[in-house]
Order: C-alpha cells, then structure tokens, then sequence
C-alpha cells in the first residue's frame, strides 16, 4: 500500500509543479532584470533524473539572452525587443577626385531596442577606393613651390657678392632690364593649410600657422620672364599649392591663395607688416 503511493508521488507532484511553471515565462509570471539565478522554471521536479534535454530548467531573467537559457517565451512575454535595421543604401562616390580614397554606404534603425534586446549593428560602412581617371589642372603654377623670405629682407636686394642667401637678393639693373619696374610689384593673400613643426623654432617663420592668413609680395626683382612675368609659385586661385622657406628648408607646407582679387584682400601696404613674406 505504502509502497504503492510512494511509486505514483513523483508523478503526481511532477504533474502540479507541470501546471504552475510548465517552461513559461507567462504562464510562470516570471520576468526579472539583470542576472538572478533563483528567477529560473523547473521543468520537471528537483534532483530527478533528466531523460530530455528538454525537462532541463529555463531562465525568465535578461541574462538569460547572453547565456542562451532563456525559456521559450521569454522576449515575448517580458516585453524584449530586438534593434531592427533597414538593408544597405548604396555605395557613395569616391570623395577624391584623384588617387585613393574612401567610398561609404548607410543604413538606418527601423526599431530601437527595448528591455535588454540586441542592440543595433553599425550604421555605416567605409571602403578604400582609387580614381584612376585623374583630370590634371592645366596651370603649370599648381605644381611650382613657392621660395619665401620674411618681408623685412626685401631692403636686402642689393648686388653683392655675399654667399649668404638672405642677402643675395640681386637687384636687375634697370637699365638693361627695363621689365623690373616697381610698379609691377604685386601681392597675394594665402590661407595656411599646413605648416611643418620645424617652422616654430624659426622666429622669422612662426607667423606660418594653420588657419592664419599671410600677405606674400611679388617684387618686380622676383619676376620670371619664363613664367610670364609672375613669382614661381604664386599658386591658382582656389587651389592648394606648397611653399617652403629658402632660409629654413626643414620649413614648409601647404596653403590656398584667395580667391579674391589682389585689391581686396591683400594691399602693398598691408605687404610691408612684419608678419608679411615675399617671394624669392
């Protein structure tokens, strides 16, 4: 008799444990935050044997999401959502005209995730690209690199047989060369993209800092017939070009001349100021 009941008790207390938490997190009314062991649904009863994988407990709380034991209806009955995103856009162009560069596509968050759910994947992804199909500006002037001195030096251009550049200036004798007048003297104005750190131990070219504009004047001695009568490296509107001080080679870097006329931003007056440079 005795033996009997104990035989049927097992099944009998597996079957009210099954009607109270058979597996659910709903029909448990179970749902906790963060990690907690004892937010747990025995499937079948304690210290029995496990036949099924299946009877082995699951997990009501959001731990269960990284630990993958989570009962069946877990996100469902807890309110977890997943982040949802849109497929990928297309692909950008290259954001170089010339040369290697670098592509882009997006894609955008349908549903934002809600209590503990996946989070959203990157948004954006880059790849390198290469323009092979190069269209070279036609001014040969892009290419030149501009030779600067400080603005003080211009007094300096007399003839002497000194072999210290700063003062090897050399003055055109007007008579032969009638092209040198002081009335085509010119200057530009430039925007400072790029200065090399050795510029700042140079007192003369410490002005040179990026995002500064600097005054750069064309005397009429400075003038190249070859180049049309204009200063080597006196840019394109526009356009970046390189520069480099002729007394201090490990100074140079990169700038953009205005695109404004010389009179409106860049006087001969305004040239002769101390933070001024000319061409060589």
């Amino acid at each position: 008799m005795y033996g009997k009941f104990f035989a049927v008790f097992p099944a009998v207390l597996f079957a009210v444990l099954g009607s109270v938490s058979c597996g659910s997190c709903r029909d448990s009314k179970l749902c906790c935050p963060g990690r907690d062991s004892s937010c747990v649904v025995q499937k079948a009863p304690l210290n029995s044997i496990l036949e099924d994988l299946s009877d082995k407990p699951c997990y009501c709380d959001h731990a269960c999401l990284k630990l993958g034991d989570c009962c069946h209806d877990f996100k469902e009955a807890c309110g977890v959502v997943d982040c949802q995103v849109t497929g990928w856009g297309p692909w950008t162009a290259c954001d170089v005209d010339c040369g290697a560069g670098t592509m882009s596509r997006k894609r955008s968050i349908k549903v934002q995730p809600e209590n503990g759910g996946k989070h959203c994947p990157s948004l954006e992804q880059r790849r390198g690209c290469q323009v092979s199909t190069c269209h070279h500006h036609p001014d040969p002037a892009i290419k030149e690199m501009a030779m600067l001195l400080p603005g003080t030096l211009s007094h300096s251009r007399v003839a002497n047989a000194t072999s210290d550049i700063r003062k090897n200036l050399r003055l055109r004798d007007p008579s032969r060369y009638p092209q040198y007048d002081p009335k085509k003297t010119y200057c530009l104005s430039f925007e400072v993209l790029k200065a090399s750190k050795a510029c700042r131990k140079e007192a003369s070219f410490q002005t040179l800092e990026e995002g500064d504009q600097v005054c750069v004047r064309c005397e009429s001695e400075a003038l190249h017939e070859s180049l049309g009568w204009r200063c080597q490296g006196h840019g394109v509107k526009g356009r970046i070009t390189r520069w480099s001080a002729l007394s201090a080679p490990h100074c140079h870097g990169k700038w953009l001349r205005s695109v404004k006329e010389e009179s409106e931003d860049c006087s001969l007056e305004k040239c002769s100021s101390e933070k001024s440079f000319i061409f060589v």
